[in-house]
């Protein structure tokens, strides 16, 4: 809801838009901290406690070069983000840019996709939840259904969200500073260790890319997913206060935080055990690698402790997902591509109810349905696909073309246009070596945004409040 276009709505009489506009407003009340919070919590859930054995399992325990590379790929998307969320800071994210880039067709298709993304990462985060609560329960020696526990803890991040962003908040940073402390703690102490070699990461990764550097490319595709809770700043623009300088900061510190912290960790934990221990008997990657970790080098007691703090930061990271998840169709719906009803925020708490509780079945739908790698694969791809599309948003934008004259960016992105393009090649690169599946995603994401756009946006989009939001 901009000054502007709401005055410009009083002077023509259309008290319905400004009601329309309060209705749909949700409170700014995240700072810089808050949005670094926000944002490492949702990527080190699935990304430190479940990806490492399934990067394990395709490269050995050379995989901090995995993470390090997706990192690196994801630095161009997050620099191009940064810039669109500069001037565009609402809710909707990276729907919001493709739709004001690419028009309503390729918005659809975007945000739809995005939307499937968020959600798919949060249904990973709690399929590892379920491991970890398995090993919880096994030592206590009590018997539970894993998927009731599954089930009972979506129930609890959709009320959670439904509640506000602020108990959000108030739910991660105790959980987030706790996990990530008694981690870094036991990796410091491993590093004295006489059993500490860090030649098996080092050797190892270095091995795997001289002798078959696809199976690093690979991993780091798989692993990409890991850092999309980066782009969940944008996802929530419209409740970061000063938004111009706190979600571009936000962004960029959160990949750095998170980029060294998954080397370093995954670095120490192949350097402290032998053997493939990341994996179950069946060869299968195991769901649980920190407790496997720390179950080996501490104490199976530590090892339960921390599983404990894992299943938290488990439901605080799809807790975080399945809030930006929730904004895209919001976003979308505030243009009339999808329902009004999705606008709609709950009088009391001030959030999109009906969008997060949409959000939230389908979650459940996907967790009922898809098996684990094929999750956190379609996720990654998606995430790639979407950060391809946005580098190209800010080569298109910084055109000096009719009809760009609002694109006035806070943040621009150093070295433009070199990094956008090293972005677009390397992007395009991972989705072909994740293969058919990835591929399958995308497209059937695309037939998806297409029918929606024909059978009910096109007709509905709403161009004039596109136009008043970008005066």
């Amino acid at each position: 809801m901009g000054i502007k276009s709401t005055t410009n709505k009083l002077l023509k009489g259309d008290i319905s838009g400004v009601v329309s506009d309060v209705k749909d407003t949700i409170e700014r009340s995240l700072s810089l901290v808050g949005v670094i919070i926000v944002t490492v919590a949702a990527s080190i859930g699935a990304g430190l406690f479940v990806l490492p054995s399934f990067a394990a399992a395709v490269m050995g325990p050379g995989i901090w070069l995995a993470f390090l590379l997706a990192g690196i790929v994801f630095l161009p998307g997050t620099l191009s983000k940064s810039e669109l969320a500069s001037a565009m800071p609402q809710n909707g994210g990276a729907y919001l840019y493709l739709d004001r880039s690419f028009g309503p067709l390729i918005g659809t298709i975007g945000g739809l996709g995005l939307w499937a993304s968020f959600l798919l990462k949060s249904a990973f985060a709690l399929i590892g939840f379920s491991a970890y609560m398995y090993a919880v329960t096994n030592y206590l020696d009590i018997t539970t259904n894993s998927t009731v526990m599954i089930m009972a803890a979506l129930v609890l991040i959709t009320l959670l969200n439904i509640l506000g962003i602020k108990k959000v908040k108030a739910f991660q940073t105790p959980i987030l500073a706790i996990t990530t402390a008694l981690i870094l703690i036991i990796c410091f102490v491993q590093i004295f260790d006489a059993n500490f070699d860090i030649s098996r990461p080092i050797d190892g990764a270095f091995d795997v890319s001289r002798d078959n550097p696809t199976l690093v490319a690979e991993a780091a595709a798989l692993v990409f997913v890991a850092y999309a809770g980066i782009y969940k700043a944008g996802a929530i623009g419209g409740e970061i206060k000063n938004p111009e300088k706190n979600l571009h900061k936000g962004m960029i510190i959160s990949l750095l935080l998170i980029t060294l912290l998954y080397v370093i960790v995954t670095m120490i934990m192949m350097a402290s055990v032998d053997g493939e221990w990341w994996l179950n008997a069946d060869n299968s990657p195991r769901e649980d690698p920190i407790f496997a970790f720390v179950d080996a080098v501490a104490s199976t007691k530590v090892g339960i402790a921390l599983a404990m703090l894992a299943v938290l930061t488990m439901i605080s990271g799809a807790l975080s997902g399945l809030l930006a998840a929730s904004r895209f169709l919001f976003a979308m719906a505030k243009d009339s591509l999808l329902p009004d009803k999705l606008s709609e925020t709950n009088q009391k708490f001030e959030t999109p109810h009906l969008a997060i509780v949409i959000t939230g079945l389908t979650m459940g739908i996907c967790i009922l349905t898809l098996p684990v790698k094929d999750v956190a694969k379609l996720a990654s791809g998606f995430q790639i696909m979407v950060i391809v599309a946005l580098n190209v948003s800010v080569m298109i934008l910084r055109q000096d073309k009719p009809g760009f004259e609002w694109y006035k960016p806070s943040f621009k992105s150093p070295l433009f246009p070199w990094v956008q393009i090293f972005g677009i090649v390397t992007g395009g690169y991972l989705v072909i070596i994740m293969g058919s599946k990835a591929v399958i995603g995308a497209a059937a994401a695309v037939v998806i945004g297409v029918a929606t756009y024909y059978i009910y946006g096109k007709k509905n989009y709403n161009v004039d409040k596109v136009n008043s939001e970008e005066e």
